[in-house]
């Protein structure tokens, strides 16, 4: 606050005491005014200040609130996510137990595949064997009777050796002879005849023994033939065919 009084001591040195009076109280009421035009712009600016900060404060606590939703949906999603990932192991864990079982009966398959195929093995070999213990006794005669060949020797399972030296097991051998002249038998057995194999057996099979052998007289004993044609061909390449039923 202004002291008036001492600027009026001080003014009447100058001035006359009523100029002095005056000018003093025009100081004092200017100092007056300006004092509250401060004060009250000071207060506007904070008045307004204020208003900002609680503005600013209605949009933080807003945004807050939005954070809150979008933090509560989150972890929602996480938590759902959580359940969906849990389900997942589960099925995850079912497949693996349901594929360690498939592999259990796989094996148990593949077990019983083998024995079945040992089996059937057996039963394809005994089928061989029979239809050879048929040809060994009754081919001497059907022989003689169909192509003048006589048996020299016992028909029989045996080995020869190829032109490498290396030993072939041969379903019939035996020795023979026509017109005077010696023959070697090698025949095959096979339950079900093709062209495939009668050519195999006469481009691959006779050609392994070398000359030394003579003159070799083809014989295939089958129990069916798997093409019409099939003994046709086994005529054109000089191949002797019979079947089972010719043993009866």
């Amino acid at each position: 606050m202004i002291d008036t009084l001492s600027i009026f001591e001080e003014l009447k040195e100058n001035f006359e005491p009523s100029a002095a009076k005056k000018l003093a109280e025009l100081l004092g009421k200017l100092y007056t005014e300006i004092t509250n035009t401060v004060t009250k712009a000071e207060f506007k600016e904070l008045r307004d200040i204020v208003a900002n900060l609680a503005q600013s404060q209605n949009e933080l606590a807003e945004a807050q609130k939005s954070s809150e939703k979008r933090l509560t949906r989150l972890e929602e999603v996480v938590e759902e996510l959580a359940q969906a990932q849990k389900r997942t192991e589960q099925r995850v864990e079912e497949l693996a137990q349901a594929q360690k079982r498939t592999e259990q009966e796989l094996q148990k398959l593949a077990i019983g595949l083998k024995d079945t195929q040992k089996q059937v093995g057996g039963l394809s070999d005994t089928i061989g064997y029979t239809l050879e213990n048929q040809a060994y006794k009754y081919l001497p005669s059907l022989l003689q009777r169909d192509y003048g060949v006589t048996i020299t020797t016992r028909l029989k399972r045996g080995y020869l050796e190829d032109a490498r030296g290396h030993p072939i097991e041969i379903n019939i051998l035996g020795e023979a002879t026509k017109d005077g002249k010696s023959l070697l038998i090698i025949g095959e057995c096979k339950s079900r005849l093709s062209k495939k194999n009668i050519k195999e057996f006469v481009e691959k099979r006779m050609k392994m023994f070398p000359s030394r052998y003579g003159e070799i007289f083809p014989v295939i004993v089958t129990h069916m033939i798997s093409e019409p044609d099939a003994e046709d061909y086994a005529k054109e390449k000089g191949v002797a065919l019979y079947y089972s039923y010719d043993f009866e």
